[in-house]
């Protein structure tokens, strides 16, 4: 045996650990959420941050501006022309503060379902 192998004993059988496997599931709940989180609020803020650059009179050509406006397109859930009220910009503030709302909607009922479903009892919540 040479390297990392001489100093490991082969064990035939390894106790359960209950305790690690909590901890384990825990972690990977939590890092679940915390993605869960991270995106369907970068969706949000993308939505919110097309509201700001149509109310501020943001230059359509600038990269910003398109990248912002293509990503938001991406990410409105179908809300995108869904009202058509009497002004360019309040259509787009309806629209895209609506889908930016049923972003963290989604993030909030998810998580929630993720937790429901790794720790169906009380006693394991983290």
């Amino acid at each position: 045996m040479t390297g990392a192998a001489a100093g490991r004993r082969r064990v035939a059988w390894e106790p359960f650990d209950g305790n690690a496997v909590r901890a384990r599931r825990r972690r990977t709940v939590a890092v679940s959420c915390a993605v869960v989180r991270v995106l369907c609020g970068l969706f949000a803020t993308v939505l919110v941050a097309r509201i700001v650059l149509v109310f501020g009179l943001a230059d359509p050509a600038n990269g910003v501006a398109e990248f912002v406006r293509g990503f938001a397109a991406g990410v409105s859930l179908g809300f995108d022309g869904l009202f058509t009220p009497s002004g360019a910009k309040a259509g787009v503030l309806i629209d895209n503060g609506l889908a930016a709302i049923v972003w963290l909607g989604i993030g909030a009922l998810a998580t929630m379902l993720i937790r429901r479903f790794a720790f169906p009892r009380p006693d394991e919540s983290c």
